[in-house]
């Protein structure tokens, strides 16, 4: 029997493959079923089983797509509502692969239909526990995401006392030895603290893992439904979609546009550019926001556009402007893609503002400071006595509440998010220069 664990950084989502006897049953997997079934052919074994512990918020699943191709059956909890043919897994239910068996228990709290998949070696010895969004390595999966959403929907406090006793009760009561593999690690907004290791033990979550500690149950809920992060725009969408199932992933990013650079685009569309800061500073279309290509990508991409509002995709090259259109059907967003083009030639561009930064060291009071972090960050450590704090997230929401009687300066935590941000202002506010502050930031905190 192998246990073999995908990756998929951008998103910090792990999926599972569990083969026995050239029999695979796959857990969670991405949108692109193709790793999947080239780790099958490689392998030489056939896919009999693919298993869904919810449906998922932070990212598209390639489930069906992975169904229809092999003729596997998909198995969800009956809970879930899915639309797509499927085989309800929920407790007491088992089903074999090769020598091991896969058990289902129902472990609510992530969402009211979870479940994670207790695996038994051929002697029937529990021996690993896919958990899905309910148990990570050092926290626990967020109560507040299913409360509208979803066929079975219920409050975050109600999720989070279901989040008490599947944990008490279901998780912790397994043998100490028993291997933990989550769906997600740290830099996933499915939790609030997350660590970076890809596995660990039952027991190693009993003693270290700060939700597992000895706690009262109305202790647990305040712990839990405390400081969770912000919810990404594209988080409903996104289980609706995988309640449904997902169209074929080579096929959907096949159908997005490919335009040229000087062809005419249609007003009041955003153009959302990926390219690096400095190359956007330098010169970019009238409008464009500048949302970089890097690890975290997908999410601000759901955070800062809506997932019913069309765009217009850039990138520095081909290659780049490929990559950049998978990972935006990872989270379904390919079919808002109005066209993408590489970078436009320099005439048709507008260079960004450069501030002063004597003259902002000087007499910060004379310019308007926007803090676009996190509430909690702010919270934590601020680096502006008289910022308005916007978030990223919220701020295309909120862009008539800044003020427009003086410069203005926008700023995160290393430079990232204020690109987005001072890009974002900059395309409604005429009035004054909008100034990204950027990794200068560090001066002052």
């Amino acid at each position: 029997m192998k246990i073999e664990q995908f990756e998929d950084k951008g998103l910090a989502h792990y999926s599972y493959i569990i083969m026995s006897d050239a029999e695979i049953a796959v857990i969670d997997p991405a949108r692109n079923p193709k790793p999947y079934e080239e780790y099958a052919m490689l392998h030489d074994a056939r896919i009999v089983a693919i298993i869904e512990t919810h449906p998922h918020a932070d990212f598209v699943s390639g489930h069906l797509e992975l169904s229809e191709a092999k003729q596997t059956p998909i198995y969800v909890s009956g809970l879930a509502g899915a639309e797509y043919k499927h085989t309800p897994f929920d407790e007491p239910a088992e089903l074999k692969v090769g020598q091991v068996t896969l058990q289902a228990m129902n472990t609510p709290g992530h969402s009211p239909d979870s479940i994670s998949v207790l695996l038994r070696n051929e002697e029937g010895k529990a021996q690993a526990v896919f958990t899905g969004d309910t148990l990570f390595i050092g926290d626990v999966g967020r109560p507040d995401l299913r409360e509208t959403v979803g066929t079975a929907t219920a409050t975050r406090q109600e999720l989070a006392r279901q989040m008490y006793h599947s944990t008490r009760e279901k998780l912790m009561a397994l043998p100490d030895h028993v291997t933990v593999y989550p769906a997600h690690g740290a830099g996933s907004l499915c939790g609030k603290n997350l660590s970076s290791a890809p596995s660990s033990t039952i027991g190693e979550e009993k003693r270290t893992n700060p939700a597992l500690q000895p706690m009262s149950e109305e202790e647990f809920v305040a712990f839990l439904t405390a400081d969770q992060p912000f919810v990404p725009a594209y988080f409903a969408y996104n289980v609706e979609l995988n309640r449904k199932g997902a169209p074929k992933f080579d096929t959907a990013v096949k159908q997005v546009p490919l335009l040229q650079p000087d062809h005419k685009l249609k007003d009041e569309v955003l153009i959302v550019d990926t390219r690096p800061q400095e190359q956007f500073k330098q010169g970019h279309l009238p409008g464009a926001i500048n949302l970089q290509d890097g690890p975290k990508f997908e999410t601000w991409l759901g955070s800062v556009m809506w997932p019913d509002e069309q765009f217009y995709l850039i990138a520095e090259d081909e290659e780049k402007l490929k990559e950049i259109i998978r990972k935006s059907a990872s989270i379904g967003y390919e079919p808002n893609i109005l066209g993408a083009f590489c970078t436009p030639p320099q005439v048709q561009t507008i260079a960004e503002p450069a501030l002063d930064m004597a003259a902002f060291r000087a007499n910060p009071d004379q310019f308007t400071i926007i803090d676009i972090r996190n509430r909690s960050e702010a919270r934590g450590k601020q680096v502006f006595a008289h910022a308005l704090q916007l978030p990223l997230p919220e701020l295309r929401e909120h862009l008539s509440e800044i003020p427009r009687d003086k410069p203005i300066v926008v700023h995160c935590a290393s430079g990232y998010r204020s690109a987005a941000a001072a890009s974002i202002i900059a395309h409604v506010v005429e009035e004054m220069p909008v100034y990204d502050l950027g990794e200068a930031v560090k001066e002052f905190s």
